[in-house]
């Protein structure tokens, strides 16, 4: 069937499919995986093979390289001059805060609702974290950053939460006037653009992982991505005990940075060669979950009232989620009861906790009773807590949706399609 006959027999027909429902709803499953075939296979034997799966040596004089083939092909797809494999997003954060040489005194501006290695990642630093509002796109509101502006704020992050980038044009000109770097977390959203440019190309650094939740994966995995040779230095030294390997002196030429205290979160042979194999894929990807995203976007327009997420670049979202917005948290609940009844899960945005009323954030527990974040007058006096984040909190319980998933199939589609409308219509 053509795709747009597809689409309009789908608009016209709310309840085509619900008869004939499946013994278990439909899910998205891990994007990633579902791609792993021969390349994959053939990128670890190598590695096994060569009997050296640490990056800088092994029994071979030569190591296979996957992982610096993986930072420069990484660094081409995301259009920054640098790229560094880490072993995880985490890491990857915590490598990009150090790069930034935030640490205590420093405020960072963050979201509400983002996950817990953003607030960690601060923390850890013996920064302060001072969170802001969301939007309807689910990520930071560019209308609520400059009320959080103080002169110890060092650092805003824009994280690009489940596929959808966020407003760059607001948020990069509010941290240039008040001379504030900015940090792009691409966790989830690698893939994703805004007007043409990759996430993570844009701001002073950007992280992203490579997760199993994530678009390609190793299991586990990350990269920091910068233009500034400096930044670049620093976060080589920080990921690798204060460490300049050749490769990566080579690439900077004269060090600008002495050595410091780092942390060793070198990627090893083997996950950099799966990781190679699935950024080949990663367009493929891409492209796959987009598409799917597409034909039931097009076919739900049409119900009456539809609102949906927000996202100011729409051509560059992943399509992760189908998300409408309903006026009370009952009407959405019951949209979601309807659903999962009809075969087909929906589901509040999710892959990220409201950070502000967590019991650990709220009692601001750290790993030491002197940590430095919250012995400031500064750090002592900030509260968290539901009363700093009411919109955050409203909006997340408004919001539901079906989530996509690149290998759905046109019968996934349908039914997909069939079961939301039906459910849109009962919560309506």
């Amino acid at each position: 069937m053509q795709r747009r006959t597809f689409v309009t027999a789908m608009a016209a027909a709310p309840a085509a499919k619900t008869g004939q429902r499946r013994p278990k709803p439909i899910r998205a499953g891990f994007w990633g995986t579902q791609y792993y075939d021969e390349k994959e296979r053939e990128q670890l034997l190598d590695v096994l093979e060569s009997q050296s799966p640490f990056r800088w040596y092994g029994s071979t004089k030569q190591p296979p390289a996957k992982v610096s083939t993986f930072e420069r092909e990484f660094a081409r797809r995301m259009q920054t001059k640098y790229a560094l494999a880490v072993t995880s997003g985490t890491a990857a954060l915590q490598t990009a805060v150090n790069a930034l040489a935030i640490g205590p005194g420093d405020e960072v501006i963050m979201p509400a609702w983002t996950w817990h290695s953003c607030y960690a990642a601060v923390v850890l630093a013996g920064a302060l974290p001072v969170f802001a509002e969301i939007d309807r796109s689910f990520n930071i509101d560019p209308g609520g950053i400059e009320r959080h502006i103080t002169p110890a704020t060092k650092l805003i992050m824009a994280v690009h939460l489940q596929g959808t980038p966020c407003d760059m044009d607001r948020i990069l000109p509010i941290a240039r006037k008040h001379g504030v770097k900015v940090l792009e977390d691409c966790a989830q959203s690698v893939g994703a653009s805004y007007k043409g440019k990759p996430v993570g190309s844009m701001a002073d650094i950007g992280i992203y992982s490579l997760q199993l939740n994530k678009t390609i994966t190793a299991g586990e995995g990350g990269a920091v991505v910068t233009n500034d040779a400096a930044l670049f230095e620093r976060a080589t030294r920080f990921h690798d005990i204060g460490m300049l390997r050749e490769p990566h002196q080579q690439l900077l030429g004269t060090p600008q940075v002495n050595p410091f205290v780092g942390c060793n979160f070198r990627l090893n042979e083997f996950s950099g060669g799966v990781l190679l194999a699935q950024l080949r894929k990663l367009d493929r990807v891409v492209g796959d979950v987009r598409a799917n995203a597409k034909v039931v976007y097009e076919a739900l327009r049409d119900l009456p009232g539809a609102r949906f997420r927000f996202t100011p670049d729409p051509e560059g979202e992943l399509g992760t989620g189908v998300f409408f917005e309903f006026k009370s948290k009952e009407q959405c609940d019951r949209f979601k009861e309807v659903s999962k009844a009809e075969g087909a899960i929906t589901a509040n945005p999710g892959g990220s906790a409201i950070l502000p009323i967590q019991p650990y954030i709220m009692q601001k527990a750290t790993a030491h009773p002197n940590w430095p974040t919250f012995n400031t007058p500064r750090g002592r006096a900030i509260q968290y807590g539901p009363e700093i984040c009411p919109k955050t909190i409203d909006i997340l319980s408004r919001f539901a949706g079906p989530l996509m998933d690149p290998k759905f199939t046109r019968d996934d589609l349908e039914e997909i399609i069939a079961a939301t409308r039906k459910a849109y219509v009962a919560a309506a």
